[in-house]
This record gives C-alpha cells, sequence and structure tokens, in this order.
C-alpha cells in the first residue's frame, strides 16, 4: 500500500475517496528505561532506547492506519499526518490519520 504525506501522487489519478483512516498507539514507558534516559540527559547524547519505542510505536499507528484503508478497499492513503503525544507523562501516543483513496 502507497502511504504518502502529499495531497497527490505524482503520475497517479485518484479514482476514489474512502474518507479518513487512522491508527492510534499508546506504549508505555519502562522505569530502568527512565532511570538510564535521566542519566543520558545529564550527561548527553542520543536515548536509543526511547527512539526504538518512538519507531515501534509509529510503525504501530501506520500498520493499523493502513490496515483501516485496505478494509475499505483503498490502495493508497495520502496526506498522512503523524501526532506525538504524552499521556499522564509516562506514556507516549502515536496517531497516524489520512484519507484512503484507490489509484491508478
Amino acid at each position: 500500500m502507497l502511504v504518502t504525506t502529499t495531497p497527490t501522487i505524482e503520475g497517479a489519478r485518484i479514482t476514489r475517496y474512502y474518507g479518513i483512516v487512522s491508527g492510534e498507539t499508546i506504549i508505555g514507558a519502562n522505569v530502568f528505561r527512565d532511570l538510564f534516559a535521566s542519566i543520558r540527559d545529564i550527561v548527553g547524547g542520543r536515548s536509543g532506547a526511547y527512539e526504538e519505542v518512538l519507531r515501534q510505536a509509529k510503525e504501530t499507528a501506520l500498520k493499523e492506519m493502513q490496515d483501516q484503508a485496505a478494509a475499505r478497499g483503498a490502495n493508497a492513503v495520502i496526506g498522512v499526518d503523524l501526532d506525538y503525544e504524552t499521556v499522564n507523562g509516562s506514556m507516549l501516543m502515536v496517531t497516524a490519520a489520512g484519507t484512503a483513496v484507490t489509484v491508478e
């Protein structure tokens, strides 16, 4: 399935719109990961553990969005937007939303 942040797909013609589709995921942070991230904040550097959690959350949200689009008969999702939020300070919520379409 083609997924793009643009409202059109160059060289393709949109033949049908199915409406908005979305995928959401909420992932809790780990106490040990939080501890090591805090230490890393003090001494500097990147937090590989948090980066991996972000990647997993993003991939899960995008997969759910694509599954919803496929269930409607779409073969592409256009205008995709990713949003990241924290919930209660210890959980990460990622939402992917776009418009499901059929393209030729």
